[in-house]
């Protein structure tokens, strides 16, 4: 494997943090941070494509996560953890990988407004406020752009096809609905 732990940590660390704090306390923030990178170095020798690797190092940390709101379940109200494991969780492996695969393309294919409120919101972790000000909106012009990205996104998504999710918000499993889906 050529890519290594602190390859990954010189690219992602600002990211992943960014991506953490917008999910939990800012007091937890780096001890998760370092469970993460842990899991990273303890696995590395797992991932078996080197260019889903930030894919792979970003369903690590949505695990961990999850993780940290299970241990504190009995204090946190449902609606956060609901809107943590919401978060998109691209993996390597085979299902959620195809699906990934699709959902590039329909990125790609969404009207450029919307394509880059996405990536810049789900992708780049920025959020709604840093968006708005990124693209000189206002903060709910910024925030009506991405929930349309998304519902954009959803409707594709849901037209190609049939996407079954654990109770955890992960893919269980996806059938496509039909054989001429032009992004699968």
């Amino acid at each position: 494997m050529a890519i290594n732990t602190i390859q990954i940590w010189e690219k992602l660390n600002i990211p992943l943090r960014k991506f953490i704090m917008k999910r939990v306390h800012e007091s937890d923030v780096d001890d998760l941070l370092q469970n993460i990178f842990c899991k990273i170095h303890d696995n590395i020798d797992q991932v078996r494509n080197e260019n889903k690797i930030h894919a792979w190092v970003y369903q690590i940390a949505h695990n961990v996560i999850v993780d940290y709101y299970r241990k504190r379940a009995s204090t946190v109200e449902l609606s956060i953890v609901d809107a943590t494991i919401a978060t998109p969780n691209f993996t390597d492996f085979p299902i959620t990988s195809e699906v990934a695969d699709c959902l590039t393309a329909m990125i790609d294919s969404l009207p450029e407004k919307y394509k880059e409120a996405l990536l810049l919101t789900e992708f780049e972790n920025l959020t709604q406020k840093e968006l708005s000000e990124r693209l000189g909106l206002s903060i709910s012009g910024a925030k009506s752009r991405v929930q349309r990205a998304r519902k954009k996104l959803q409707k594709l998504l849901l037209e190609c096809c049939h996407i079954e999710f654990d109770h955890f918000g992960n893919i269980a499993d996806y059938k496509h609905k039909k054989n001429t889906c032009k992004y699968c």
